[in-house]
């Protein structure tokens, strides 16, 4: 007779990539005993050959790793670091041998939070078996029907683990498989096509080379243009309806990836779908970036015909969660994949918290944190909105970018780094105001298109240097002193401080960005200057939120380790003095493995023998 095991947990996580791992290690710092399964097809020493689209971490995702995830000294020892972002454009588009012939935005300094590459395989595997360590326990198997009950009933999740069956019992699942969808297609819950995704309709080729030769792209001398690497950041190169990535995912191997993202009313996949194409398009758009790959000796390629997607729901109420490429993907640029991923995990592990934990509010916090991160995921597809126009043309997507990187800078990353999100009244206030701001962002980005279509060049915006808006402001300037003074506990930093220099730089901003494109008439059109009083607005809000949140926490260290620290000094007295230390030496013993000839400060020793070693 054919029996099924079964075992029951509090949360069963369908797949073991970037997304599972991550989400189970950070539940099972946050609440230790909770019993964990991760089921994934692949073997745990997963090959190198097994890589996805994403090797690359901006500051919340680097952040959530290194600080939520414990990881910091791991991904020193472990992956590349990262120098920001660099952005190039040919000069001509028929001469792109080296680099001199771009038009370049350096990153001239890293990021006040360190940031990293990521050799994607390694940090799997490596992953997983720190959380099987940690007692989380993994089904080498695939996931073949779930059932997916309603509210807190019993879920439960089939498992094929080779000749054999399991049923796996859980509250909570968690869809972290990726584009497998198990969830999304059980739960009719995916959006596709442009039509869904504010236009985007994109493909993805790309391939992994090793031992190449990085001088073809730059020989490391700049003695005057910047503090830090140019090859370790990722490298965007642009071109009519497409953009590259270049990422350094290896130290030892000089091992890269090079990958284009190309919009199918530009370039059809039909054109660029195999490696020889692919070389092909690049031996003739990026000649560069050819001689690089061509330098090297290949290790794989891939190509994804249809990138992007989103789900209608990310956290249901019948305790079911999509992550990662599970629940959305829209487009590689800015490498913003996992900083999602950041946003999505630790909410889910608040919403599970709560619920474990029978607190009255926790299907008010699942509710609010769905709208949340829907919110913010459409947010990310809309900077995609209309690229297949803009990438090409330096001067107009160099203000694009300087525009996008003053949102995240001066929002979005302080408002991770002291977890408002988590704040269900911070966040109804965020979800309410952003409409002004989509309002905003949508007039900007069809003015960009008026601009394109004109030819016209309004310069070039540097998203890094502090001399192109008032008061020496650069887009990744934080105000607050929230780095400085690590308000990183839940809500001490004041967020409506940002919100203030935000809104009153991204004012700035516009104007100079109408004066530019559009001079005195743009300046003083009607429906332009309601949206510079809309952002003026915004930013005086903030002002008085700001003295209300001092007001009310004045008294509140910024820091409680530090704040405690400085309590316990102040009885601290001076004590010019040693502990004695000679009298009470305790020779220690060792053993040690050698021949009769061998010798320890002139003393024969033996095959083994115990012996003092002096201090």
């Amino acid at each position: 007779m054919h029996t099924i095991q079964q075992q029951e947990y509090d949360v069963v996580i369908m797949g073991a990539g970037f997304v599972g791992v991550c989400q189970a290690r950070h539940l099972l710092l946050k609440l230790p005993n909770i019993r964990i399964a991760l089921v994934d097809p692949r073997p745990e020493e997963r090959t190198d050959k097994d890589l996805k689209l994403g090797e690359s971490m901006v500051e919340i995702a680097t952040l959530f790793v290194s600080k939520e995830l414990g990881l910091h000294e791991y991904l020193i020892e472990n992956h590349p670091p990262k120098s920001g972002l660099n952005f190039h454009w040919a000069k001509d588009p028929a001469k792109t041998e080296t680099t001199d012939d771009h038009y370049h935005v350096w990153s001239n300094r890293r990021s006040p939070i360190q940031t990293f590459q990521m050799n994607r395989a390694k940090f799997e595997r490596d992953l997983l078996r720190m959380n099987k360590e940690m007692g989380a326990t993994f089904y080498n198997g695939r996931v073949v029907d779930v059932d997916l009950t309603p509210g807190d009933a019993l879920k439960t999740i089939k498992v094929k683990l080779g000749n054999e069956d399991i049923e796996l019992k859980t509250k909570h699942v968690i869809d972290g498989s990726g584009r497998k969808f198990i969830i999304g297609h059980k739960t009719d819950n995916l959006l596709f096509g442009p039509e869904n995704l504010f236009g985007v309709n994109s493909g993805s080729a790309w391939v992994r080379v090793k031992h190449v030769d990085r001088t073809i792209f730059h020989d490391g001398y700049d003695p005057y243009g910047a503090t830090c690497s140019h090859y370790y950041a990722t490298n965007h190169w642009f071109g009519h309806g497409h953009w590259l990535w270049m990422i350094p995912t290896d130290k030892d191997t000089q091992e890269i990836s090079i990958g284009v993202v190309h919009h199918h009313d530009v370039i059809p996949a039909s054109d660029i779908n195999t490696q020889e194409k692919f070389y092909a398009f690049l031996k003739a758009n990026h000649a560069n970036l050819y001689n690089l790959l061509t330098s090297g000796e290949n290790v794989d390629f891939h190509y994804l015909p249809r990138l992007a997607h989103k789900s209608k729901v990310m956290f249901s109420p019948d305790n079911w969660y999509v992550l990662g490429d599970a629940a959305c993907i829209f487009d590689a640029f800015y490498s913003l994949g996992t900083t999602m991923i950041a946003f999505e995990i630790e909410s889910v592990t608040e919403i599970i918290r709560a619920k474990l934990a029978g607190e009255p509010d926790a299907e008010e916090k699942r509710a609010i944190y769905n709208s949340f991160i829907v919110a913010y995921t459409g947010a990310v597809n809309y900077t995609m909105k209309n690229h297949s126009k803009h990438l090409g043309h330096a001067s107009i997507m160099s203000w694009r970018i300087y525009f996008e990187y003053m949102w995240f800078f001066g929002l979005i990353l302080p408002m991770y780094v002291s977890k408002w999100f988590l704040d269900p009244q911070y966040i109804r206030a965020y979800l309410q105001g952003a409409g002004a701001a989509k309002r905003v962002i949508s007039d900007v980005y069809e003015q960009f298109s008026q601009l394109v279509d004109r030819g016209a060049n309004i310069g070039l915006m540097d998203t890094y240097r502090a001399d192109q808006l008032l008061g020496h402001y650069s887009t990744i300037q934080h105000f607050g002193n929230y780095l400085e003074n690590a308000k990183l506990e839940p809500k001490r930093h004041n967020i409506f401080v940002s919100g203030v220099y935000a809104y009153f730089y991204l004012t700035i901003w516009y104007i100079m960005f109408q004066w530019k494109g559009f001079g005195l008439k743009g300046v003083l059109a009607p429906r332009n200057l309601y949206n510079v009083f809309s952002l003026l607005s915004s930013s005086v809000k903030s002002g008085f939120a700001a003295l209300n949140y001092w007001l009310k926490n004045k008294n509140v260290p910024t820091n409680s380790l530090v704040g405690k620290m400085r309590q316990e000094f102040e009885s601290y007295q001076y004590r010019p003095e040693l502990q004695p230390w000679i009298k009470d030496i305790t020779v220690p013993r060792v053993k040690i493995q050698g021949s009769e000839d061998q010798h320890l400060n002139g003393t024969n020793v033996s095959k083994v023998h115990e012996v003092a070693v002096s201090g």
